[in-house]
């Protein structure tokens, strides 16, 4: 690498170096490696072409890219991700927001419309992406986000520090043994649901780094909508309501299964922007 480039030459380099490596989009990589850099949004980055690089900046990506090399995801290089329009702190101890989750947020905001001051209930908060973003989207709301694992609810807290969400607490608890105290209106998650025989299949940059236990059961994929459907009746308000990501494939009718099974009548699944089933609503009556 050169001693001094202008932010167009790194472009150009980086584009052919990462494509060289069999990255299937280059160009995203060093775009994203510069935003965080420059402290900018994509289209500064453009607007920016003819502007040299500092020695100090250089040094940051030429140790940013050998990481990347290594598949480590950029948003964990960067300690950075974008989620529902803002910025999250995010690191190796929590799963990575997806923008798929946006649609689980956006289901959660059509259900509470009309409920005064709504509490909900976040299971498997990690970085506290959904629950500080619903904190902000509903400003009278009660929010309390729930993981077993202190590390994440760390970072779940430095989000909630960062933003400013004063309506948001943390809670050390693992739900499949425990109940949360009170009565919330709405309970949402994105709970692991990867089969523990699919975890092979996931992308190197998923499987070798974010945490399994963000990502699997260890078993079917199931366990924690089975114990959803068991304990929703004692901390969700009649009427209220069980909103879930699900995955792909047959998963989504499996976990729609299980609830009816349970006796819960009203079960819906919704599409995401891509066609796909990925969020289920139920009603708890």
């Amino acid at each position: 690498m050169p001693k001094a480039w202008r932010v167009i030459d790194l472009i150009n380099w980086a584009e052919s170096y990462f494509k060289e490596k069999g990255f299937e989009n280059p160009r995203m990589e060093i775009e994203w490696l510069l935003r965080n850099v420059l402290k900018c949004d994509r289209m500064d980055v453009y607007l920016r072409f003819e502007e040299s690089l500092s020695k100090s900046q250089l040094y940051v990506i030429r140790s940013w890219v050998k990481r990347r090399l290594k598949h480590e995801p950029l948003q964990y290089i960067t300690g950075s991700c974008d989620f529902y329009g803002r910025r999250f702190l995010v690191n190796e101890h929590v799963m990575i927001p997806r923008p798929e989750t946006e649609r689980l947020v956006d289901t959660v905001l059509e259900k509470v419309k009309g409920i005064v001051s709504p509490s909900i209930l976040d299971v498997g908060t990690g970085s506290g992406c959904i629950a500080s973003t619903l904190g902000l989207e509903i400003p009278g709301s009660t929010i309390l986000g729930i993981d077993i694992s202190p590390s994440a609810l760390n970072v779940a807290n430095d989000n909630k520090k960062k933003l400013a969400t004063q309506n948001v607490s943390f809670e050390e608890l693992n739900i499949l043994e425990q109940i949360p105290t009170g009565e919330f209106d709405l309970l949402v998650s994105n709970p692991p649901y990867v089969p523990l025989d699919e975890m092979d299949e996931l992308m190197k940059d998923v499987k070798d780094f974010e945490p399994s236990n963000a990502l699997t059961d260890q078993n079917d994929g199931l366990t924690f909508y089975r114990r959803f459907s068991e304990m929703s009746r004692n901390c969700i308000k009649q009427n209220g309501w069980i909103i879930l990501e699900v995955g792909l494939g047959g998963h989504p009718k499996k976990v729609k299964s299980i609830f009816i099974e349970s006796g819960y009548s009203e079960v819906e699944l919704i599409k995401d922007y891509n066609g796909d089933d990925r969020v289920l609503v139920v009603q708890v009556s």
